[in-house]
């Protein structure tokens, strides 16, 4: 059987100020030595394993858990939940809002920004794919994750009541996630926006009179909107996680829950992906979340089954987050092993499990 391996390369470093800086991996690099010691002459003990060296600190390790003086990229206008969840992980930075998903991570990579926080699963809507696939195509770590409630508002300009709207404005996942309220309420024509506090600010900027939007109370605040209705979500538990992003890991820790993220691709074939999970399993290391998604730089492989047609496959990716730390030996040691059989396997980012309430 012939199979065709996933490209390794790395994506283009962006032009700019970031393209000096190359970050550093999550595992150090093994130290080249002479035989008898480095250059200074001072003897290296053989036996030590490099993985295990300590890595100098960054400006990551030290900067203050309250974000003071960070500026943090979110997608999403002024009172999206992003910006809450930016507030949330940081709580006294200055938040900059971009367009796309893509802009944050090109902001913290060319330094316009010191972090992004962007949703990577919903409770309800699942997961956020193209935040997967950009995870992959930029060089940024995962330093942290914050969980944060979604609590859907129905909003609209002064003087509208409820029974003037036709029509409810907001992000696709927002308006399915209060779709059977939004029914019960007479409105049941929709109109689909980039994202939530967009839908305010337009709904204000142009006085809509018969279209509400879906937001947050912060962008009824923002906005001066009234709220017609509170927590319209079908579901009372609505929660998103979002991811914490920065050009330079952090140092791994034992002394409290921690949580590492890493991608990998397998060689087809029967019995690969359990193998993989045995890595793991065998190490007794929990599995909280696995995503599998299309290799996009080479999305089908071919194999030749001795078929009068070669067959095609999907090349695919698996996203998975480990309740470990890369400061565990252990885990140190799964990787190692899955390592020798994987086509493909990059650390996105070992950090701390976000354990406060949502």
């Amino acid at each position: 059987m012939v199979v065709s391996t996933p490209s390794t390369a790395s994506p283009p470093i962006p032009t700019g100020v970031g393209a000096c800086r190359q970050p550093p991996r999550i595992l150090s690099m093994p130290v080249r030595r002479s035989a008898t010691g480095d250059r200074s002459g001072v003897p290296m003990p053989a036996s030590r394993d490099p993985i295990s060296l300590p890595r100098p600190l960054t400006s990551a390790d030290l900067m203050e858990p309250t974000g003071d003086g960070l500026k943090v990229a979110y997608q999403g206008c002024p009172g999206a939940y992003s910006e809450a969840a930016a507030k949330k992980a940081y709580p006294s930075c200055h938040t900059v809002p971009c367009e796309y998903f893509e802009t944050a991570f090109q902001a913290v990579e060319r330094f316009v920004a010191d972090r992004a926080v962007l949703p990577l699963e919903n409770s309800l809507g699942g997961s956020i794919h193209r935040n997967y696939d950009l995870l992959l195509r930029h060089r940024l770590h995962i330093v942290g994750e914050v969980r944060l409630a979604v609590r859907h508002c129905l909003l609209a300009n002064r003087g509208v009541k409820i029974e003037n709207l036709r029509s409810a404005m907001s992000h696709p996942q927002a308006l399915a996630q209060c779709e059977q309220t939004l029914t019960k309420l007479g409105i049941e024509h929709r109109e689909a926006v980039d994202d939530t506090a967009g839908a305010a600010k337009l709904i204000a900027e142009q006085k809509l009179q018969d279209t509400g939007a879906v937001a947050s109370s912060l962008a009824a605040q923002l906005y001066g909107l009234d709220i017609l209705a509170e927590n319209i979500q079908d579901d009372t538990d609505n929660v998103t996680r979002f991811m914490m992003l920065a050009r330079e890991p952090i140092i791994p820790r034992t002394d409290k829950p921690f949580k590492t993220s890493i991608v990998f691709s397998l060689e087809e074939g029967p019995g690969q992906l359990f193998k993989a999970l045995a890595v793991f399993a065998l190490r007794k290391i929990n599995l909280t979340k696995m995503e599998s998604r299309p290799h996009k730089k080479r999305p089908l492989r071919v194999a030749d089954d001795n078929c009068s047609a070669p067959l095609k496959h999907f090349d695919y990716l698996f996203y998975v987050d480990l309740e470990a730390s890369m400061a565990d030996p252990n885990a140190q040691n799964a990787l190692g092993n899955l390592k020798e059989f994987a086509t493909f396997l990059r650390v996105l980012g070992s950090y701390p499990t976000d354990v406060s309430e949502a």
